[in-house]
């Protein structure tokens, strides 16, 4: 049974930054395409990072030069590092897993398989 779990979320300060963890458990981690979703009150899920089994990582326009997101395939963990935190920022965080070989990262919500519970990300003014 596939788990991810995320941690790292917490409440900074603008211009802060923080680390999130994806720990998976029940897949052989290499074998999936990973993916750094949010979402804020009243809006929809919304594709922030993601990476492929091969390395290759897709940002979103809003956090393209502030976002990381990284693999240890040897942790079974996915990161994602933010820097240079706006509140627009704040949301719940998710990640993500896709099985099917991904050359780049996919972007919709509906093509990924599993999903963590998400970690809650506050950015304060």
């Amino acid at each position: 049974q596939v788990q991810l779990l995320e941690s790292g979320g917490g409440l900074v300060q603008a211009g802060g930054s923080l680390r999130l963890s994806c720990a998976a458990s029940g897949v052989t981690f290499g074998n999936y395409a990973m993916g750094w979703f949010r979402q804020a009150p009243g809006k929809e899920r919304e594709f922030v990072a993601g990476i492929t089994q091969g390395g290759i990582t897709r940002y979103a326009n809003s956090v393209k030069g502030r976002f990381t997101i990284s693999r240890d395939n040897a942790k079974n963990t996915v990161y994602l590092i933010m820097n240079n935190l706006k509140p627009e920022d704040t949301a719940v965080y998710y990640c993500a897993s896709r099985y099917t070989y991904s050359y780049v990262p996919a972007t919709t919500t509906g093509v990924y398989d599993y999903w963590g519970q998400g970690t809650q990300v506050t950015v304060s003014s």
